[in-house]
């Protein structure tokens, strides 16, 4: 009976990780103007006016914001455009 609970403790845990999104995190950099990281966010991923700006201020005051979460190939997607874009972007597992 111990070695049941345990299987079944393993695949739930297992089933968890493989629940948790992953994240596109964008960082501040010294090169790009926070107009054009603004302009990024909402020509890129469609965000309205007020969400960029809030992107853009995260990534600006706290060198970082999470921009997208969902499927691991999604973000890499997402980082892989940010880079076209100019900017410095990384895709990481976690809470979302």
């Amino acid at each position: 009976m111990t070695a049941t609970l345990e299987e079944l403790d393993l695949d739930l845990a297992a089933q968890g990780a493989a629940e948790v999104p992953w994240r596109a995190i964008v960082w501040d950099d010294p090169i790009n103007l926070m107009s054009y990281v603004s302009y990024v966010f909402r020509s890129y991923f469609g965000y309205p006016r007020d969400e960029a700006e809030r992107l853009m201020l995260l990534v600006h005051n706290e060198g970082r914001a999470v921009v997208a979460s969902g499927h691991r190939e999604a973000m890499e997607r997402h980082v892989q455009a940010m880079h076209g874009y100019g900017l410095q972007a990384t895709v990481v597992r976690g809470e979302g």
